[in-house]
């Protein structure tokens, strides 16, 4: 069946979200190769996550099962997106084929699977249509897909709590401590950091139980970041560019501003000139902004962190294949 202005604009607006929002340097984007789907991307970090999607417009509620059926059986793709006109028969037939798969074998996979409604009066030929419908992808895309995919799974919760410890920067250089040397005993990262036991053990603690570290013990141990834990670091390490007014053209980064404030971050409130440390600290310890900002300054002066690099696009394997 051919395709619509609005099928096209619409799987188009997806793939171009992504790659927006890759420019806020937290993960690195390419396009993948379309296989079974309507478009599909690859997002890239220290891992690589395929995301591929498919756009119901035209047709009716038979094309469901088949779509629904392509993303649960394929074995490579990490997210699923699905643009759907919003139609009571098609939200209908949609639950119906999910409901279906949850009492079979692959009922997990379903979690993989992120439904956009579009009103159903869409026009690709109004401009003021088009840019409505993209803001509106772009909102829904970066909070229930993006922030799960490449930041995983973290909350304004999360962040806040990482930002409330008393210790300014000893959370930070934990965790890249523990990335760069693995978590061996409490005594042993004490002694790396140069810290005293208890607040090592106390602040460790905390980060195992906002979800920045895991271990295989449900009583701690042996850690380990988590997917979160690592877009933490990320996230600290783009705001010490910010502090250092290095973050882009004239300190600032639109798709990073964005996907920070989902985050419950404002960084652009606290200007770089702010005292950050010392006895004349300008910090309002009601401003979680503000604490993640000393805590990123006072990491910086201590020394003892490894900060991550920007991510940018990664060549593919088959791009690696074919300069051989």
């Amino acid at each position: 069946m051919a395709s619509s202005p609005e099928h096209d604009f619409l799987s188009a607006a997806a793939l171009s979200i992504m790659e927006d929002a890759s420019r806020s340097r937290l993960f690195g984007y390419a396009e993948g190769q379309r296989k079974l789907f309507d478009f599909s991307c690859d997002l890239k970090r220290d891992w690589s996550k395929v995301v591929a999607g498919q756009t119901l417009w035209q047709h009716g509620g038979d094309g469901i099962d088949k779509d629904v059926r392509t993303f649960v059986n394929e074995d490579d793709i990490h997210a699923a997106i699905y643009i759907a006109r919003h139609e009571s028969r098609h939200r209908a037939r949609f639950t119906e084929v999910t409901q279906s798969y949850l009492r079979g074998p692959y009922r997990h996979r379903l979690s993989r699977l992120r439904v956009f409604w579009v009103p159903p009066d869409f026009d690709a030929g109004n401009d003021r249509a088009r840019q409505a419908i993209y803001r509106t992808l772009k909102e829904e895309i970066t909070r229930d897909l993006l922030l799960h995919v490449t930041l995983g799974g973290l909350t304004p919760q999360d962040v806040m709590r990482f930002a409330s410890s008393k210790r300014p920067g000893l959370p930070i250089a934990i965790l890249s401590q523990v990335k760069r040397s693995g978590y061996r005993s409490h005594r042993n990262m004490a002694k790396a950091l140069n810290v005293s036991l208890e607040p090592l053990k106390y602040e460790t603690e905390r980060l195992f139980i906002i979800g920045f570290l895991a271990s295989e013990s449900l009583q701690g141990g042996i850690y380990h970041l988590t997917d979160s834990g690592n877009a933490m670091l990320d996230i600290c390490s783009r705001l010490r560019d910010y502090l250092h007014g290095k973050l882009g053209t004239r300190n600032e980064n639109i798709e990073f501003e964005h996907i920070a404030r989902l985050l419950g971050v404002d960084y652009p409130s606290i200007p770089i000139t702010t005292r950050l440390l010392g006895k004349d600290a300008e910090v309002d310890i009601q401003n979680g902004t503000a604490l993640l900002l000393q805590h990123v300054a006072q990491a910086n002066a201590d020394g003892a962190v490894d900060w991550t690099e920007p991510y940018f696009a990664l060549p593919s394997a088959s791009e690696i294949s074919a300069s051989k």
